[in-house]
C-alpha cells in the first residue's frame, strides 16, 4: 500500500513545473548575477523575473521584495532588523503566543538585548483579539509580528483589523506569511503590513529559499554584511537555481489559487467528515471557519499522539504534543488555547495539498480509524483481540518510549524522594535509595545478602525476540554492578493485545527466557497489564556476600575510571526510530544492547573495586556524577578514551539526539567542567543509554590487569576512560 502523505504544511514536493523552470540553471545557466558578461546577464534576468512573480502573488512592487535562505531569516531579517535600526524610537514589541519557534525564538534573543516583548493570549480558537493588540501598544512599542495563520491549527488571524491599528499607532507591522500564502489571500496592501515573510518550501518550492516584502519607506538593519548584492539589503551571491524555482511556485500559485483552495477544503473536509462520524469523540482545533483550508487538528482523547503516529503505518502527519520521560510537552499553541491535557495530548495535525486525491483521503480515514479504536481504552479487553499470527512486524510502530532514555530526570525523582517522609531504619538494609543505586540489598544473615532490582522499558529495536533480550539484559545489569550472583526473575509485561498478536508476545518471552538463561537464572512467574504499547521488563532476585556488596560510591582519588561498553545506543536508537540508522549500525546497536555484562561482573570481582554502577538512562556523566558526588570525590575524564559508536557520532552531529540525552546534559551541567569540547561531544557523553556497560572505579594497577583480562575473554571496547583526582564535591571536568 503507497504512504499517504497528510502533512504538506510541514513542507511540500518541489511542483513539476518548478523543477522543469529550475533545469537549466543547473545544467547550463551558471553565471554570477553580479558579472557584466553574459554569463552573468542571463542569471542577473532570471532573479529578476523571479522577483515579479513573488511580487506579483502578494500584490506588492518587485523592488520590495528581498530573496533569504528561508522563512526563518526572513522572520530573523524583519524583527531584528527593525529592533536594531529604530531602537532610538522604543524598545517594546508586541507579538502572540502561538507564534512560530522563528518568531518566539528572535524575540527571546531580543529580550537579552533590553527589549520589552509583550505575548499576546489567544482565544480557544487560538484567534488574536486585534482590541488586545491596541490595548498593548505603548508610546515605546516599535513592532507588532502577528503570524497570518498558524501552522498547527490553522486559524487565521484579523490581519487587516491590526494593520489599521498598527498604522493608526505608527508602529510597523510584520506577518509570518510561511504557511498562509497559496492557501488564502495574501495582499500586502489589503492587510496593510510593512513586513512580510515568505518560505519557499511550504508552497512547492525547494527548500533553503525564502522572500521577506519590505514596504517602500521601510528601513531595517542588514542581517548579513558583505558586497551589495539584493540592494545592497542582503550579503551573498544569489541562490539564482532556487530563487528561480520560488519565482515558478509563486506564479502557479497564483495561477490556480482557486482551485487549489477548493481542492485543500474538499479534502480536508472530507478527511474530517469521515473521521467525525466514525469517532464521535474526536476534537477539532482552531477556528470553525476562519481557518486554512487544509488544515485539520484533530484531539483524540485518551490517546497519545506519538504512540498513534507509530501505528498509522502508511500516513504521515505531525504531533501537536509529545510524552517525554521528564514531562508531558504540550504544544505552545495547544496550551494558549487552554485545550484539555487528555485532548492535546492525542492532538494530531492533518494538512492536505495539491496531490492529494479523494480515494487518498477515504484510506488514510478508514487506517486513522481503525488505529484511534484499537487504542482506545475499552471496558471489555476480551474485545478486538488482534487476529493477525504474524510475528514480522517493526515494533518501533508500536512504540514512542525510547528505551532507558524514557528515565524520569534525576533532580525531579529526588524531589520527590526527599517529600517523602523517613523510613524506618532497618540496619539489615545494606542498599536502600539514599545514594541512588539502582538495587537494594537486604542483609539475611551474617553470609547472605539478597540484592533485587527493578526495571521496565521500551526497547528500541523491531525483533520482537530482541525486544526481550535486550530488556533482560538491561534488568539484570543492576545485579552484576552490584558484584552480585543473580538467581531467579519475575516477568512484567505490558502488550497491546488489540494490536500485536499473541505470537509477537510469545516471541518477546522467548528473547528474555533465552537470555535469563544465558545468564544462569530462572524465570519463576510474573505479571501483565494491557497496555498501548509494548513494554518488558524484570524484578531480579540476587545473593552476594554482605562484605563484598560493591556500590556506586567509595571510589578514592587516584583510581582509575573504566568503562566496558561503548555508549551512543540512545543515539542510535533515535536514529533506528527515524528510519536512518544503516543496517551496519543497528545490528552493531542490537548486540551491544543485548550483551550480559556477566562475564566483566565475573572478572570485576577478582579485584580491589571500589566502586561500580552501570550506565543506562542518565548517561555516562549523570551516572558518573551519582559516583563521584556519592564518594566526595572529584572526577576527570578524556573525551577521545571514551568509546563511542562510530554512526552514532556523525548522527548527533545532524542533530539527532533524544529529548532524555539532553535533559541529562543539563542535569549535569552544573557539577560538570566542560574543557574544549563541542555541545555534541558532551550530548554524547550523557547519551541515555539502554543496557549499557559498567563504569569501574578501582587502582590503576588493578584496572591494567582487569582491561587484559577482560580483554582477552572478548570484552574489546573496555577502556580506561579517567580518573579520580581530590576529595570534593565530585565535580567532573572532562578534557577533550
Amino acid at each position: 500500500m503507497k504512504q499517504i502523505y497528510l502533512d504538506y504544511n510541514a513542507t511540500t514536493p518541489i511542483a513539476k513545473e518548478v523543477a522543469e523552470a529550475m533545469k537549466p540553471y543547473l545544467d547550463l545557466y551558471f553565471g554570477n548575477p553580479s558579472s557584466s558578461h553574459s554569463f552573468g546577464s542571463t542569471t542577473k534576468i532570471a532573479v529578476e523575473n523571479a522577483r515579479k512573480q513573488v511580487a506579483g502573488l502578494i500584490n506588492c512592487d518587485p523592488g520590495e521584495i528581498i530573496f533569504t535562505s528561508g522563512g526563518t531569516e526572513s522572520n530573523n531579517f524583519a524583527l531584528r532588523g527593525i529592533a536594531f535600526k529604530h531602537r532610538n524610537r522604543g524598545n517594546h514589541i508586541i507579538t502572540s503566543q502561538i507564534e512560530h519557534p522563528a518568531i518566539l525564538e528572535v524575540c527571546r534573543y531580543l529580550e537579552k538585548h533590553n527589549f520589552e516583548i509583550t505575548y499576546l493570549p489567544v482565544d480557544k480558537f487560538g484567534m488574536v483579539n486585534p482590541k488586545e493588540v491596541e490595548k498593548a501598544i505603548r508610546p515605546d512599542t516599535l513592532l507588532v509580528s502577528i503570524m497570518h495563520a498558524n501552522n498547527e491549527v490553522g486559524t487565521v488571524q484579523q490581519i487587516e483589523e491590526i494593520g489599521k491599528i498598527a498604522k493608526e499607532y505608527n508602529v510597523y507591522f510584520h506577518t509570518d506569511a510561511a504557511q498562509s500564502l497559496g492557501k488564502v489571500e495574501v495582499d500586502v496592501k489589503k492587510s496593510g503590513v510593512d513586513l512580510l515573510s515568505i518560505a519557499g518550501h511550504k508552497i512547492y518550492a525547494p527548500k533553503g529559499i525564502g522572500a521577506l516584502y519590505i514596504k517602500k519607506g521601510v528601513t531595517i538593519e542588514k542581517l548579513i554584511h558583505g558586497a551589495d548584492h539584493e540592494q545592497n539589503m542582503r550579503a551573498g551571491t544569489e541562490n539564482v537555481l532556487e530563487i528561480v524555482g520560488l519565482g515558478k511556485a509563486c506564479e502557479i500559485a497564483k495561477r490556480d489559487f482557486e482551485k487549489n483552495q477548493k481542492h485543500f477544503k474538499a479534502m480536508s473536509d472530507l478527511l474530517f467528515d469521515t473521521i467525525k462520524n466514525e469517532l464521535p469523540q474526536v476534537k477539532l482545533n482552531g477556528h470553525p471557519t476562519k481557518r486554512l483550508p487544509n488544515t485539520v487538528s484533530l484531539s483524540f482523547p485518551e490517546i497519545e499522539a506519538n504512540t498513534l503516529l507509530g501505528r498509522l503505518e502508511h500516513v504521515a502527519a505531525s504531533a501537536g504534543s509529545a510524552c517525554h520521560a521528564e514531562n508531558i510537552e504540550v504544544s505552545q499553541v495547544l496550551e494558549a488555547m487552554a485545550v484539555p491535557i487528555k485532548y492535546a495530548m492525542g492532538t494530531i495535525r492533518f494538512s492536505t495539498g495539491r496531490d492529494l486525491t479523494k480515494e487518498d483521503v477515504q484510506i488514510a480515514a478508514k487506517e486513522i480509524i481503525t488505529k484511534v479504536r484499537e487504542l482506545s481504552p475499552t471496558d471489555d479487553s476480551s474485545q478486538n483481540i488482534a487476529s493477525n499470527k504474524s510475528t514480522d512486524v517493526k515494533l518501533t510502530h508500536f512504540t514512542h518510549g525510547l528505551g532507558c532514555a524514557c528515565k524520569i530526570e534525576p533532580k525531579i525523582l529526588g524531589n520527590i524522594l526527599q517529600s517523602f517522609p523517613e523510613m524506618v531504619v532497618d540496619s539489615s538494609v545494606l542498599v536502600g535509595n539514599e545514594t541512588s543505586d539502582d538495587a537494594a540489598v537486604y542483609k539475611l544473615s551474617d553470609d547472605l545478602a539478597l540484592v533485587q532490582t527493578l526495571d521496565f522499558l521500551t526497547p528500541v529495536v523491531d525483533n520482537p525476540y530482541d525486544f526481550g533480550a535486550i530488556a533482560t539484559a538491561n534488568a539484570i545489569s543492576d545485579v552484576y554492578a552490584m558484584g552480585a550472583k543473580p538467581i531467579n526473575a519475575l516477568n512484567i509485561v505490558g502488550f497491546p493485545v488489540k494490536s500485536l498478536s499473541t505470537e509477537v508476545l510469545n516471541q518477546i518471552l522467548q528473547g528474555a527466557a533465552d537470555k535469563a538463561n544465558e545468564a544462569g537464572i530462572k524465570i519463576v512467574g510474573g505479571h501483565s497489564i494491557e497496555d498501548n504499547e509494548p513494554k518488558f521488563g524484570m524484578s531480579v532476585t540476587g545473593v552476594i556476600h554482605p562484605d563484598k556488596v560493591i556500590r556506586n560510591y567509595g571510589a578514592k582519588p587516584g583510581d582509575a575510571l573504566v568503562l566496558t561498553k561503548k555508549i551512543g545506543t540512545g543515539i542510535l536508537s533515535t536514529a533506528l526510530k527515524r528510519g536512518v540508522i544503516s543496517d551496519a549500525a543497528k545490528d552493531e546497536l542490537t548486540r551491544s544492547m543485548s550483551e550480559l555484562n556477566k562475564k566483566a561482573a565475573e572478572i570485576m570481582i577478582n579485584y580491589s573495586v571500589h566502586a561500580c554502577t552501570d550506565i543506562t538512562g542518565f548517561g555516562l556523566l549523570g551516572h558518573l556524577h551519582e559516583m563521584s558526588s556519592n564518594s566526595k570525590c572529584d572526577v576527570e575524564i578524556s573525551n577521545d578514551k571514551v568509546p563511542v559508536f562510530d554512526e552514532a557520532k556523525d548522527l548527533a552531529a545532524a542533530g539527532i539526539i533524544p529529548g532524555g540525552s539532553k535533559s541529562n546534559l543539563a542535569s549535569v551541567e552544573p557539577y560538570a567542567v566542560f574543557k574544549g569540547l563541542t555541545d555534541t561531544q558532551k550530548l554524547i557523553l550523557c547519551d541515555a543509554q539502554t543496557s549499557g556497560g559498567l563504569l569501574i572505579a578501582l587502582p590503576q594497577e588493578d584496572a591494567q590487569k582487569m582491561i587484559k583480562e577482560m580483554y582477552d575473554s572478548n570484552i574489546k571496547n573496555v577502556r580506561i576512560v579517567g580518573k579520580f583526582t581530590d576529595k570534593g564535591a565530585g565535580d567532573i571536568f572532562v578534557y577533550q
